[in-house]
């Protein structure tokens, strides 16, 4: 009784009504139409729409104008993998949070960024770049999982505060593999190539990137969207949710692989961009509540528009690009900071 009452619960919450899709989906495609006409060389939106339309509509046409060149070569494949990895990384955050019942979880939390990064950048030292970057990047950030739930399983049962701590751990850990690369690594090549590739940046970004970055990526959101009814599930307490046919660590590592890949694809492409799997789903939940049928497409365009967004001001504030990391973590550390204590304040009132 209790399980199906807390099922009631999850999936009555009210449904995203038609309004509701039409503004998320018309702040994305804002943001990335904003995003490809703004610039040192500015393209007004209108041109933008006629420029892609005509390369939709003759897509071999030549490119000889230049804000064609800017638009179609330039600025295109670096929003639209702005906006996926957007997408990828507020999913991964929405995903984790339901799993581990916390809206306090993300992938940086759990030291899945941290384990990516150590791989990218032991990729970089060797001389490494393509699939060998990102097939490192996922293998390392799957292993940083594995090391969290075997650190975090006590007495076998995994507390919230246990897994968070040792996230905390092992991405101390992997951070701390990061600096011994940086310090032996050749200081005229390798290791300006880390340290700028480490501070998260899609100035780099070319549509052989995107093409290298859309089957990771695309794969874990297409098994996360899969597996959205199983996160409603899997955010109830254990015993109630096998009760239900679910077997929770199973379903668990499909969330958990996916996850990875994800966050192994973002971070092997654009570096470290933190935050993200935090702040957007807490508001998209604010919008569309618990439900993760809602949740999780809510998630994916608001993160899109999101990172397209920063990434935007990322390059147009100043004259030298500003790391992408370092916006992320300006606007996510201050409201993880209230989350956290919004959360302790609700547990000592229960």
């Amino acid at each position: 009784m209790r399980a199906a009452l807390a099922l009631g619960r999850r999936l009555t919450v009210p449904g995203l009504r038609f309004g509701t899709w039409g503004v998320l989906t018309a702040l994305m495609v804002a943001a990335m139409l904003f995003s490809i006409g703004a610039g040192r060389f500015s393209v007004t939106v209108p041109r933008v729409a006629e420029i892609l339309s005509a390369a939709a509509l003759d897509p071999h046409a030549a490119i000889t104008q230049m804000d064609e060149r800017i638009v179609l070569l330039v600025r295109l494949p670096r929003v639209l993998l702005a906006a996926l990895s957007g997408a990828a990384l507020a999913v991964g955050g929405a995903a984790l949070q339901g799993v581990f019942r916390n809206p306090l979880v993300s992938p940086q939390v759990l030291g899945i960024s941290q384990g990516a990064a150590f791989g990218g950048a032991l990729a970089i030292l060797f001389g490494f770049g393509g699939t060998v970057l990102l097939g490192l990047a996922f293998v390392f950030g799957l292993s940083a999982l594995v090391l969290v739930g075997f650190l975090a399983r006590i007495n076998g049962r995994t507390e919230v505060i246990t897994v968070i701590l040792s996230g905390m751990v092992i991405g101390a850990l992997f951070a701390a593999l990061v600096s011994v690369i940086q310090f032996v690594a050749d200081p005229n090549t390798s290791l300006p190539a880390i340290v700028y590739w480490l501070m998260g940046s899609f100035s780099t970004a070319t549509w052989g990137r995107l093409a290298l970055a859309v089957p990771g990526m695309g794969l874990g959101l297409v098994a996360i969207w899969f597996l959205r009814y199983r996160l409603n599930l899997l955010a109830l307490e254990e015993q109630e949710a096998r009760s239900l046919g679910v077997n929770p660590d199973r379903e668990r590592w499909y969330v958990f692989i996916a996850i990875s890949l994800m966050t192994g694809t973002s971070v092997a492409v654009a570096g470290i961009v933190g935050w993200i799997g935090l702040v957007v789903p807490h508001a998209a939940r604010i919008l569309v509540g618990e439900d993760h049928r809602q949740l999780i497409p809510a998630s994916a365009l608001l993160g899109a528009a999101y990172l397209t967004f920063v990434d935007t001001l990322a390059r147009t504030l100043t004259a030298a690009e500003i790391p992408l990391g370092v916006l992320t973590a300006l606007i996510g550390a201050p409201v993880f900071g209230y989350l956290l204590r919004r959360h302790f304040r609700e547990a000592n009132r229960a």
